[in-house]
């Protein structure tokens, strides 16, 4: 890569954090403040990055147009719309589809729930693999070689008590997912919340992506989260069919 470039896409990093002044920015990438500007001029020309004042920089429109572009070209996005958007409507709860993205889960979409808790999630971000359902639910369905590959490249940093900390708990942990079909996080991300997911598959039965619905607990409890599986299965099976699968495995 460019220096060039590694430079400018990392002054857009940083901006995405918060607003930046050119002080600011040239102290993070070490370089001198007459370097910085030429790249800010050269994003402020393409509507990268905009000014907000005399001294701040933000990013600009042409990144959240890409943005959506980019997500509109995910097929599994348009065609699970249908039915996730369907039941974030029905049970007011918080509903996501994530995909698997070089060791992480990224969301890619996000029906927002009903209730005021403010999640961790948002489209675009990345989370953990251990300790998501839908992490669980995409790493599930890969083969048990890379199953065990992925599950002895997770550091496992601990993020509420109920965390899974081994790579043997969660190789455990992914058998069960793959025999009943969807998993849990079980307040295992954040401690006041908790999740199921499911899996969305395509033409041939491969799994492209996992929906899941996530609850506060104070809302409701762990059984009434799991009395929530069926409608989530049969939400995730109504996005497998406008992705191409049938029952019997072909594709439309």
């Amino acid at each position: 890569m460019s220096q060039s470039l590694d430079r400018a896409l990392t002054l857009l990093n940083s901006i995405a954090r918060d607003a930046k002044t050119l002080d600011d920015l040239a102290a993070e990438i070490g370089v001198h403040k007459s370097t910085v500007l030429r790249l800010l001029r050269t994003l402020e020309q393409h509507h990268f990055v905009r000014r907000e004042g005399a001294r701040y920089y933000r990013l600009g429109s042409a990144l959240f147009d890409l943005a959506n572009q980019a997500l509109d070209s995910l097929d599994v996005r348009r065609s699970a719309q249908p039915a996730l958007a369907a039941l974030n409507a029905r049970t007011g709860h918080t509903v996501h589809l994530a995909s698997y993205e070089d060791g992480e889960v990224v969301y890619i979409d996000k029906y927002e729930g009903r209730h005021s808790v403010r999640m961790y999630s948002r489209i675009g971000k990345r989370a953990p693999l251990h300790c998501t359902a839908v992490g669980k639910v995409l790493v599930a369905a890969m083969p048990p070689a890379r199953r065990e590959e992925i599950a002895r490249s997770i550091e496992y940093p601990v993020l509420t008590p109920n965390t899974i900390t081994t790579p043997a708990a969660y190789l455990a942990e992914l058998d069960r997912v793959a025999q009943q079909g969807y998993a849990v996080d079980n307040a295992e991300h954040e401690d006041f919340i908790h999740c199921i997911a499911a899996p969305v598959r395509g033409a041939g039965g491969e799994v492209l992506a996992a929906a899941s619905m996530s609850v506060p607990k104070v809302l409701l409890d762990y059984d009434g989260l799991l009395a929530l599986v069926p409608e989530l299965r049969a939400a995730t099976k109504e996005a497998s069919v406008h992705s191409g699968w049938t029952e019997n495995g072909k594709g439309h």
